[in-house]
């Protein structure tokens, strides 16, 4: 499912978390009226921590605050932590709690990220209130000003309003929020779209990627931690490197949370370099962020392409069609490419027999997934 276009927005993008953890909070500190904020993971410690005070102080200050977390990627939140939030007046649910029913509800979770402030800015990327994101992992996000915001709140109000969420205040409490106009004249003119994802039935981030990958004329770079395309994104990227469009992907390299997820992907490696496709692992540590770009076309946000993603997850993404913000994305993407390490088709031709193991079989066990429903 995916918004409409608007014009007159504003992207800024910011790359790490030393740029996008003070962004944030920042904001935090100036919000007046309302913080919403929706999150995959969220544990105790440091960062936590530090996002727990300041909506803290919000709420005390009279801003309504809603934080939303998911039943699963929440646990890891202390019960004194869950505590406290609710103390100062925190409103806190969670979507999709761990239950005794059936194996695709559960693992149904809600991987969306996040931050409105005021219904004037907004957040999204790929982070989460866990320490990780303070220096272990690569990560990015993009600010948010101007009309494409009210659709940031929408989705919102759906996730906070559904049967399947759980907690404090009631499930209503967001629809009482007064979002404000947005004039876009206020604005530099970017075009943008939010598009989002529910599992296998409501599939139009995948969708969007794929479109954008077979009309692109210049380039087509992906950055995804969880590379395990589809079939047909497959073919398509494959497709576009034979006609002379510069495919690029950026993937983790040996530093990862999930390993067996790697090798799964790395099965498709072969077929892919054979087409002309450039693959280029992250060496500095984990990459977390998950952007793509197009031509002039941008997508950031929390989808992985991968099946897990596809198949299960509640995702969102901010689309962009703007010059301006491309050139940033794709200076990015120069950035992390010299940092990577660019995978030879002669040498992974030659890799040996134990890798090809691991890549079969997680590789299976990632098919066996896709067939849950």
């Amino acid at each position: 499912m995916r918004g409409v276009w608007r014009e007159g927005n504003r992207f800024t993008l910011l790359a790490e978390s030393k740029c996008f953890i003070p962004e944030m909070f920042n904001a935090i500190e100036a919000a007046r009226e309302s913080i919403l904020i929706e999150l995959y993971l969220m544990e105790s410690g440091r960062l936590a921590s530090g996002l727990i005070d300041a909506l803290g102080r919000a709420a005390e200050r009279g801003v309504r605050v809603m934080l939303m977390l998911d039943g699963y990627g929440g646990m890891g939140l202390s019960d004194d932590d869950r505590r406290a939030l609710r103390e100062r007046g925190v409103a806190l649910r969670f979507f999709n709690p761990l239950g005794f029913h059936s194996l695709a509800r559960n693992l149904s979770r809600d991987h969306r990220k996040l931050v409105v402030i005021d219904g004037e800015v907004a957040f999204t990327g790929g982070f989460g209130a866990v320490d990780e994101f303070l220096d272990a992992w690569y990560e990015v996000a993009v600010r948010i000003e101007g009309p494409v915001v009210t659709d940031w709140v929408r989705l919102f109000s759906r996730v906070w309003d559904s049967p399947l969420t759980r907690g404090d205040g009631k499930a209503q409490l967001v629809r009482q929020l007064a979002v404000a106009p947005h004039d876009s004249d206020d604005y530099q003119g970017m075009r943008g779209r939010v598009v989002w994802g529910q599992g296998y039935r409501y599939q139009a981030i995948r969708h969007s990627l794929q479109q954008q990958v077979s009309s692109a004329r210049q380039r087509i770079w992906i950055c995804t931690p969880y590379f395990v395309p589809t079939l047909s994104l497959r073919r398509r990227l494959a497709r576009a490197a034979r006609r002379g469009v510069d495919v690029r992907l950026l993937l983790p390299g040996d530093a990862h949370d999930h390993p067996g997820v790697r090798y799964a992907g790395q099965r498709f490696y072969g077929r892919l370099l054979r087409a002309g496709v450039r693959i280029f692992e992250f060496q500095p540590t984990f990459i977390h962020a998950k952007f793509s770009l197009a031509d002039d076309w941008c997508t950031l946000g929390s989808c992985n392409f991968d099946h897990w993603s596809l198949h299960w997850n509640l995702e969102a993404n901010q689309e962009v069609d703007d010059q301006r913000f491309a050139k940033d994305v794709a200076a990015l993407f120069e950035r992390n490419f010299s940092a990577s390490h660019e995978i030879d088709p002669v040498q992974w031709g030659q890799r040996p027999r134990w890798q090809r193991l691991k890549e079969w079989l997680f590789g299976s066990l990632d098919g066996m997934l896709t067939r849950l429903r």
